[in-house]
């Protein structure tokens, strides 16, 4: 009885507590959102952070090959999260726009990342009855005008050096019922 009176005692010292209310300022709900989101990531909560997106999301990346629906994603970043280190964005500057509407908000954001430097992230939210869900995601590095040329002429000796992908089979024709 004792170890009940201990349980009930330490409840009630530690309610749980409820989820705060959403925040009324849409910008600052949209806010709140991408930055939990990418809390999630740097704490490798890998529930959490793929509850964030709509089951049609999109997720770009910044290798040009990295086209991602929420599915392809989560099975390339479970890797990471198992090993309880994803990565580490942290958004410096955030503008965010809404439709006349209000039920879509798009943004963009300079992040701070320890891994790829000065980076940039910007996507598309959509309102549902739980709250902001994103719709797409796109991971960008920002590359200096003045190093364009280089950049691009690296990209092109790699893509000549790199063996041609085959490309993926052709989908069968769906059965008629």
């Amino acid at each position: 009885m004792a170890s009940v009176s201990w349980l009930l005692l330490a409840l009630a010292a530690n309610p749980v507590a409820a989820p705060a209310p959403a925040p009324a300022d849409p910008k600052v709900a949209v806010a709140t959102v991408l930055d939990d989101w990418h809390r999630a990531a740097a704490v490798a909560n890998e529930p959490r952070y793929f509850s964030f997106f709509t089951p049609d999301a999109v997720f770009m990346g910044t290798d040009g090959t990295e086209r991602w629906t929420v599915d392809q994603f989560r099975a390339w970043a479970k890797p990471y999260f198992s090993k309880g280190k994803a990565w580490s964005f942290k958004s410096v500057s955030r503008n965010v726009f809404f439709s006349r509407d209000g039920q879509v908000a798009w943004f963009d954001e300079a992040l701070d990342t320890p891994n790829l430097g000065p980076a940039r992230g910007s996507g598309v939210l959509v309102k549902d009855a739980a709250g902001w869900k994103i719709a797409q995601y796109n991971l960008s590095v920002p590359i200096p005008n003045d190093l364009m040329g280089e950049v691009t002429n690296r990209i092109a000796t790699y893509s000549k050096a790199k063996p041609a992908t085959p490309p993926a089979p052709a989908q069968p024709p769906a059965k008629k019922p």
